[in-house]
């Protein structure tokens, strides 16, 4: 879970990204104004920042530099509705550590805060990765439940790979969607829950417990 700073006046966008964080298990503190966000950057310990580059009262590049000034070296995404090379370059070097510019998809401005956090912390690479008594080798491409092995097709390999990455959160159809699939539209069909079926099966074979917890509206993670 990341403890993320989003600063964007546009309530239709804050609202929209907000929700979607918080999806993911993700501790969300929301500012519409410069000086609120800047107030927050000062004064909060704080993983990543979402900030908006057009915020009323200080706007997001003066908020930028204050918190450089200030020291503070949280990792900052910038989002804009500027596509200029300059506008880019001007937020760079003021100290963001990337930018994206609007419109964009959730998916993609996920997938940035999780590789500035990343970024962040001590570098290191996992290739084993267990929760809830289930251990995936994603070197081997092998899983296993309690010891016992467990064989999965490609598609289900992923999904558990996605539920294993994100244990102990909720991660959502649409999640699993766009990172499964590569769907970025919602195909109205049963394709989630018929992988999730067949992968709870072989994972659940000869076991008194469900692997999966289902929760509905929130989405699906393994039980730890």
């Amino acid at each position: 879970m990341l403890r993320i700073l989003l600063a964007e006046d546009d309530p239709e966008t804050r609202q929209f990204v907000e929700r979607g964080l918080r999806e993911q298990g993700h501790n969300v503190l929301a500012a519409e104004r410069g000086e609120d966000a800047l107030h927050l950057g000062l004064t909060e310990a704080l993983d990543v920042v979402v900030l908006d580059r057009m915020l009323p009262g200080l706007d997001g590049l003066g908020v930028l530099k204050r918190l450089r000034a200030a020291e503070v070296a949280v990792p900052v995404l910038m989002l804009t509705a500027l596509g200029r090379i300059e506008d880019r370059v001007d937020g760079l070097q003021a100290g963001a550590d990337d930018y994206l510019v609007k419109p964009f998809a959730f998916s993609e401005l996920a997938a940035r805060v999780q590789a500035l956090a990343r970024r962040r912390a001590p570098a290191s690479v996992a290739t084993v990765l267990q929760a809830g008594g289930i251990e995936m080798d994603l070197l081997r491409r092998e899983v296993r439940r309690e010891g016992r092995a467990i064989a999965l097709q490609p598609r289900e390999f992923r999904l558990l790979e996605e539920l294993l990455r994100n244990a102990g959160q909720f991660v959502t159809r649409t999640m699993l969607l766009e990172r499964v699939w590569d769907f970025h539209f919602d195909p109205q069909t049963k394709i989630v829950e018929t992988h999730m079926s067949r992968l709870r099966a072989k994972l659940n074979d000869g076991f008194a417990s469900d692997a999966i917890e289902t929760a509905r509206g929130a989405g699906y993670r393994v039980r730890t």
